[in-house]
């Protein structure tokens, strides 16, 4: 059916651009891009209606685009529609891959929210999730379930706090039963003590389950981690929260893993600065792997590479793990003037190569007047300081760069991502080798938006 779809809108690219073109026009939307939140950092908190058109080019192919984005705010609730139409170049049809799944048309909403993770009592949002993480990240830490771009999902994060306890939920996908997770936490002290540090004393409960690891509900393939937790406030108030932290997780079926660490978050004045560091120190059992659920899971779920470069389901890498060993788990994060944000973390294990893994972040958004930045950047089995920027099948990166002039708007962005290859040869034997190949990703456009204040703080 879908791909009937994709034949019958098969028209000439360039009558169709000028008929949407029009019709923009006419009805007072303007242009902007549908596939990442570039926006957000020049249009915070504004409603907009805006939509684009440029030249995608995608695994070796060239297609016209036309993206529709409409997006509105109201204090703490925001909503936005996420819908794009890529022609090919050379036969005029849609991109079928964008419209071949059930889950593709739902995938038109780009997000609903309300409030902010971390700083409002309820939040939850709605969309692709790029970065959740449940409590202090043990079990779940930076989970991404858009890195394979024609695989994208609409996943759910869903957190409140209502003073003596609360809850932190994540879903992966709404299309089809995956991954979900959640944490509950108890502040049993609050019922007999007001004394400031004492009474925030708390304790966590956390599972986490991928019930389908293959995408294939013959097999019987699942793994669930779940794991307690225990934190202690040294200091908080409303320049500085110091926190002492436990966490004990296991997977079901294989081993389990300890962590120890301490959270330091500083608050600047009027927003000059805020300043975020993690350290802990990890005692890992046997067949055990912290943050089992990381930026890398939908490629590793099913394609984890071990130190000889075979790819095996991460379920399966579990067996590899056969000694207890210790490690170091950082993070930091910072925010200055509230433009400039960065936030890094990195883990490794003692003694063991290839073992480390980084993410880093960085948006600056309109610091330099009229230009606005985003990059991202995913890293695993780094042996040494050569391997962290070298970009390959244990690379993910994104840049985005965008220069405004009211009310145009222009930017250029590089996705570099994964794609899984069913014709893939081994390049040494010629024989076949199913797997996931580097999807490179170069879309520049031209954008106009115009806001309307109808909300926001």
């Amino acid at each position: 059916m879908y791909r009937a779809f994709s034949s019958a809108v098969a028209v000439r690219p360039l009558a169709l651009t000028l008929v949407v073109t029009l019709c923009m026009f006419f009805s007072n939307t303007e242009i902007a891009r549908a596939q990442t939140t570039f926006y957000g950092a020049m249009l915070n908190n504004q409603g907009v209606f805006m939509g684009g058109m440029g030249i995608a080019s995608i695994g070796g192919e060239t297609f016209y685009t036309i993206n529709l984005r409409p997006e509105l705010a109201f204090g703490k609730f925001g909503a936005g529609l996420n819908i794009a139409l890529r022609y090919n170049t050379q036969t005029g049809q849609i991109r079928s891959e964008d419209w071949n799944e059930s889950n593709d048309y739902l995938r038109a909403i780009r997000y609903l929210r309300y409030g902010r993770k971390n700083q409002d009592n309820f939040y939850t949002r709605a969309d692709a999730l790029d970065a959740a993480r449940l409590g202090h990240g043990f079990i779940m830490n930076y989970y991404n379930n858009e890195l394979l771009f024609d695989e994208r999902k609409v996943g759910l994060e869903l957190d409140y706090d209502f003073g003596i306890g609360g809850f932190e939920l994540a879903n992966s996908s709404f299309g089809r039963r995956e991954i979900i997770g959640g944490r509950v936490y108890y502040r049993p002290l609050q019922l007999v003590s007001d004394m400031p540090i004492i009474k925030n004393f708390a304790l966590g409960a956390t599972l986490v389950r991928d019930d389908d690891p293959d995408s294939y509900r013959g097999t019987d393939d699942g793994v669930s981690v779940f794991g307690f937790d225990a934190e202690l406030p040294i200091i908080k108030n409303q320049l500085t929260e110091l926190k002492l932290y436990a966490d004990l997780a296991k997977i079901e079926d294989f081993g389990s893993g300890q962590a120890a660490g301490v959270e330091l978050n500083i608050y600047g004045v009027s927003g000059l600065f805020d300043f975020g560091a993690q350290l802990e120190r990890r005692f890992l059992g046997k067949e055990f792997l912290p943050a089992y659920f990381g930026p890398f899971y939908e490629l590793e779920r099913t394609s984890f590479q071990r130190a000889n470069g075979q790819t095996v389901p991460k379920k399966n890498f579990l067996d590899d793990q056969n000694q207890s060993t210790s490690g170091t788990f950082g993070l930091l994060y910072g925010q200055m003037l509230n433009s400039l944000r960065l936030v890094g973390t990195y883990e490794r294990r003692d003694g063991r190569p290839k073992s480390g893994i980084l993410h880093i972040e960085a948006t600056l958004p309109e610091t330099i007047p009229k230009v606005a930045f985003r990059a991202m950047y995913d890293d695993k089995n780094i042996d040494d300081f050569g391997d962290v920027f070298k970009l390959d099948e244990n690379s993910a990166a994104r840049l985005g760069i965008g220069y405004r002039m009211d009310p145009l708007i222009f930017y250029v962005d590089y996705i570099y991502t994964f794609r899984y290859d069913p014709n893939r040869t081994d390049p040494k034997t010629g024989l076949p080798d199913p797997g996931y190949v580097v999807q490179k990703r170069f879309e520049p456009q031209l954008a106009v938006a115009f806001t309307f204040p109808i909300g926001g703080r």
